[in-house]
């Protein structure tokens, strides 16, 4: 062992009694060792930053629920109308904004949307039922006329769900769910 670091850690102890406020219920100062207490910090940690790391509050941020959506403020609603696989027709009250897939996850609706809605899959394609309705929705971008080439069923008034948010205009939508989805994945086209 170098000379320098024989003398740091002789000096431990003594530091570690004077930053180190851990309750000695837990760390009583026997189980203080050097060697321990180099061992228990970072490499580039200070043995007086000790009691700081220790007291450091631990906080997250909340992560944003997959298909979770506010409900309305009264007089705000628009409608929205799914057909489902077996022809059953459910309506919703939502908010402006509110895209077609997390309506319907949120409300348990069989859609699954794989790729969480970044339009980098067809699972939350839908059918608009009335083409005046079809016409009031921006045009669809590349990247969805993309993933609608691989959607099922297929149609002329076909939108992935995800890529389809509520406005004034499309109160009263009416969308149907086809009979079925793919789900293509990279893996799926080898190399």
């Amino acid at each position: 062992m170098s000379r320098s670091l024989a003398t740091s850690l002789a000096r431990l102890p003594r530091l570690a009694s004077r930053a180190n406020p851990l309750p000695q219920s837990r760390f009583s100062s026997s189980s203080l060792s050097p060697r321990s207490l180099v061992a228990s910090t970072s490499r580039r940690a200070c043995p007086t930053q000790l009691g700081h790391a220790a007291r450091r509050a631990f906080t997250t941020s909340t992560s944003r629920r997959h298909g979770h959506i506010d409900p309305p403020k009264p007089g705000e609603e628009l409608y929205v109308t799914f057909i489902d696989k077996e022809g059953d027709e459910h309506k919703f009250a939502v908010k402006e904004g509110d895209n077609l897939l997390d309506i319907a996850q949120a409300n348990d609706l069989e859609m699954e949307g794989a790729c969480g809605g970044s339009c980098a899959c067809s699972t939350c394609h839908v059918i608009v039922s009335e083409e005046d309705y079809y016409d009031q929705i921006p045009e669809p971008e590349d990247d969805e006329n993309d993933m609608l080439d691989l959607a099922f069923g297929l149609t002329e008034t076909s939108r992935l769900g995800c890529q389809v948010k509520m406005t004034k205009e499309l109160d009263g939508l009416v969308v149907k769910l086809p009979s079925m989805t793919r789900n293509l994945q990279a893996s799926d086209f080898g190399s």
